[in-house]
This record gives structure tokens, C-alpha cells and sequence, in this order.
């Protein structure tokens, strides 16, 4: 508990003095462009929370260094390497000037420094036809990159409204947590610790009023932190199922596959051209009917961080089976099936205007509107 609270405080700390300190830096890390067709916020807002959460990560790391146990190089390993994509990420949040391809370079090499220095490498799936593939030369490797670089990019594509990103981090986190200790894995449940408080404490500042957002460095970071985690948890507890962090992260997941298929084979379009219609772009412009028209701040706030709790129980939907049954492949298999069905069938309702009238907001809650005036 103490690891988790150190990165939570360090975390909120750090971005406290991001918020605070907005005037002087906000000319280069502000988000100033509110025209874009994934643009939601109506100000500018410092888009480097990444650097609160990288400095938690850093603060609960370096205590952890002196915990028992410890697996100390490992873990600074880890870090460097993921420090790479962070940077990459970071440049981009400043300057504007780094192309979603050299991010994704970035990543790429990191899940390979990773690989190299402390051994996280991809060695089984519980895949049919692809396991026997693992033992060629090359292939382990190609799979490990192409998957850390995966769920980096589709953590950054789901990062559009206060709080969606951070939470559905702060889920997986929490499930890894859980998972590597009921399996008695003392460094991944410590890493899982370092990442959930910091997140969590970036997550206080950034929703529900969005002070401060993840930045491209933030959510690469936390993407290929969790993925590595992931991957180092199964290598290293054979009862582990490969299909647990698969199955976690299958939101994200399924929502960048599903994006590029319907901007490429459905559109036409290059699959890197930003669109309005995510799952949660939908939700935002139709789930929201009380806000249809207004333009105000304080509506267009509320709207944004009204539509986070939809994505967060979508994402819950995962992480529910993942640690009821996450030593069993077979039905985290179903469930991911599952899964990619309803959120099939949930984008063509919502696409269609027959959304269930459950989820449709005709009103504003009224202590939320209390608390944006």
C-alpha cells in the first residue's frame, strides 16, 4: 500500500505543478487546436500529464529498488526502455512535429530494449497454429514488438475524453495487480502498484474538469507499460493464461482494428486520417441528447466528462472475467468473443439512432451541472 500511495502522491504532485504552472509553459504544451474532428475540450490545456505520471513512476520505482526482492535490474530496465517511448511522445506534445509513424518507431524500439535487457518477450498464446510458429527464429520476437507497439497506439487512439484513457489503465493495472498476486509474483504486483498510482494520481486532476490531459508521451508510456507487464506476467507464471492481458486490453484493442477496417475497407480513407466516429465520439455526439445545440462551456464540459463512465463500464466488462478466470484460455477465448460482439452490436445501435434508452442522457445530472458553474 505504501508503494502505491509514494506513485499516487508523486503523481499528484507533479501534475498539480503542470496545472498550476500552465502560464508559463502553456505556449508549447497547450493544446490549442479545438477545431480537429477528435477535439472535445473548449480551452487550452497542458497536454504533458505524462511528465506527473513519469514522475511518480519514478519516485514509487526507486523506493521499490529498496523493497526485498526487489528484482532491481529488471525494473530499471524496464523504465529506460520505456523512457523511449515516453520521449518520443513527449517531443510530439511540445513541438507538433512527430509523425504517428516515428511514435510508433519509438514504441517499437522500446518493446525491443525491453526484450533485450529484461527478457519480455512473448513465448506462448494458447493461439491455435501460432504457438508451434514461436519457435522460429524471429517470429517470437516480430510478435512481442508488433503487440507492445499495438496496445501503446490503441491506448492513444482511445484517449479523447477526461478520463477514459487513466481509468481504463487504472482497471487493467489494478486486474495485473490482483492476478500477480494470487500467483505470489512480488515484482509485477509491484510494478502493477507503481503504475495504478500513478495514473490514478494524474486521473484526480484530469477528470471531471480535464486541468490537464495524457498527452501522446503520457498514454505511449502507460500503453507500453501495461503491455509489458502484461507480457512479463505470463513468461514468468506458467499458470497465467496468455489470454488475461489479451483479454484486458481487447477494448482498446478492438477499437483500433475495428477503426483502421472501417477507414480503409468501409471509407476508403488512409487508415491514419482522424476521424469523429469512435465508439466514444458517438457516444459523446448521441448518447448526450440533453446537450444537443448548446455551446456554452459549462455544457460542453459536462458532455465531455459524461461520456468517460460508458467506455469505463465497457472496459470493466473485461476485466470482470479476465480475473474471475485467468488461468483458464478457453474461456477468456469466449469472452473476448463476447466482447467484440457487443461492442459490434452496440456501435451499429448507436450508429443507426437505435441506442437502448438506458444509456441515452436526456438530462443533465443536476449535481454535475451544479458543480461547472
Amino acid at each position: 500500500m505504501r508503494l502505491f500511495l509514494l506513485s499516487f502522491a508523486a503523481a499528484l504532485f507533479g501534475t498539480l505543478l503542470i496545472v498550476g504552472s500552465a502560464r508559463l509553459h502553456g505556449r508549447y504544451s497547450g493544446d490549442h487546436d479545438r477545431t480537429g474532428p477528435q477535439k472535445f475540450h473548449v480551452r487550452s490545456v497542458p497536454r504533458i500529464g505524462g511528465l506527473g505520471i513519469m514522475l511518480g513512476m519514478l519516485v514509487g520505482m526507486v523506493y521499490s529498488l529498496f523493497l526485498p526482492g526487489s528484482e532491481s535490474e529488471t525494473k530499471l530496465m524496464l523504465v529506460a526502455a520505456g523512457i523511449i517511448a515516453f520521449g518520443a511522445g513527449l517531443i510530439e506534445d511540445v513541438t507538433k512535429k512527430v509523425s504517428p509513424r516515428q511514435r510508433l518507431l519509438a514504441v517499437t524500439l522500446a518493446a525491443a530494449v525491453a526484450m533485450w535487457l529484461a527478457g519480455a518477450e512473448i513465448v506462448r498464446t494458447d493461439i491455435a497454429g501460432i504457438d508451434p510458429l514461436l519457435g522460429i527464429a524471429g517470429v517470437s520476437m516480430l510478435i512481442t514488438l508488433f503487440a507492445v507497439a499495438g496496445v501503446a497506439n490503441s491506448i492513444n487512439i482511445i484517449d479523447g475524453f477526461n478520463g477514459l484513457a487513466s481509468m481504463c489503465m487504472a482497471i487493467m493495472l489494478g486486474a495485473m495487480a490482483y492476478v500477480a498476486w494470487q500467483v505470489g509474483d512480488q515484482m509485477i504486483f509491484r510494478l502493477s502498484l507503481i503504475g495504478l498510482g500513478a495514473v490514478l494520481g494524474f486521473f484526480v486532476l484530469n477528470y471531471p474538469f480535464g486541468l490537464v490531459f495524457l498527452g501522446d508521451g503520457g498514454a505511449y508510456f502507460m500503453g507500453f507499460w501495461v503491455a509489458e507487464i502484461g507480457i512479463l506476467l505470463v513468461k514468468r507464471n506458467p499458470d497465467v493464461s496468455p489470454m488475461f492481458p489479451l483479454l484486458l486490453c481487447i477494448y482498446p484493442i478492438f477499437e483500433t482494428v475495428f477503426t483502421m477496417y472501417r477507414r480503409k475497407v468501409v471509407r476508403g480513407r488512409p487508415v491514419g486520417q482522424p476521424d469523429a466516429t469512435h465508439l466514444h465520439s458517438l457516444i459523446y455526439r448521441r448518447l448526450m441528447r440533453w446537450a444537443v445545440g448548446k455551446r456554452d462551456t459549462a455544457t460542453l464540459l459536462r458532455r465531455n466528462s459524461m461520456t468517460s463512465p460508458y467506455l469505463w463500464g465497457l472496459c470493466s466488462l473485461t476485466a470482470v472475467p479476465a480475473v474471475l478466470w485467468w488461468d483458464d484460455s478457453d474461456l477468456l477465448q469466449i469472452s473476448m468473443l463476447l466482447f467484440c460482439l457487443l461492442y459490434l452490436a452496440l456501435y451499429r445501435a448507436i450508429v443507426h439512432f437505435r441506442t437502448p434508452r438506458l444509456l441515452v442522457q436526456r438530462r443533465a445530472p443536476a449535481g454535475m451541472a451544479e458543480s461547472a458553474r
